[in-house]
């Protein structure tokens, strides 16, 4: 399966989740679904930020062509990484696509206040959560033309 079909390139994934079995379990169902992508974690909002602004250690990042962000992070919050990257004009198109285990009302609204993509509940059932990447998969990485990466 393949995102980009006009590039014909793997899509690439930015991760942002501080929790190893969530990552793990992501980074399965990428593979045994044969998501053709290459998958970036960053285990906390400053080396999102990092990583996005290609900053120390992450100097040569790629551009993703989509993040999925937890809300739950550890040195800054996802909010604040949201809002980080929609205030840059060379990020601010870049989808975002907050997975989270929150079901807060306010957080899908602050979410979405701050230009989120989509909001995604994190299943605490690993099957559902399956469903869900799964789901994910089949719109934003096979269906949904995403923009082209602003190279810094």
């Amino acid at each position: 399966m393949s995102n980009r079909s006009d590039s014909g390139r793997p899509a690439k994934i930015l991760l942002v989740e501080d929790n190893p079995g969530d990552v793990r379990l992501t980074e399965e169902v990428f593979r045994e679904g044969q998501i053709d992508n290459t998958l970036h974690v960053a285990t906390d909002g400053v080396e999102a930020l990092d990583f996005l602004f290609k900053r120390g250690e992450h100097a040569d990042a790629p551009c993703p062509d989509i993040v999925l962000l937890d809300l739950n992070l550890p040195r800054k919050n996802g909010d604040e990484v949201l809002e980080e990257i929609r205030n840059d004009a060379d990020l601010s198109k870049l989808p975002v696509i907050v997975l989270t285990s929150s079901e807060a009302e306010s957080d899908v609204a602050k979410s979405y206040e701050l230009h989120a993509n989509a909001y995604l509940t994190k299943p605490v059932n690993p099957m559902e959560f399956i469903e869900t990447i799964q789901s994910f998969n089949s719109f934003w990485l096979s269906i949904v033309r995403l923009p082209s990466c602003n190279v810094r």
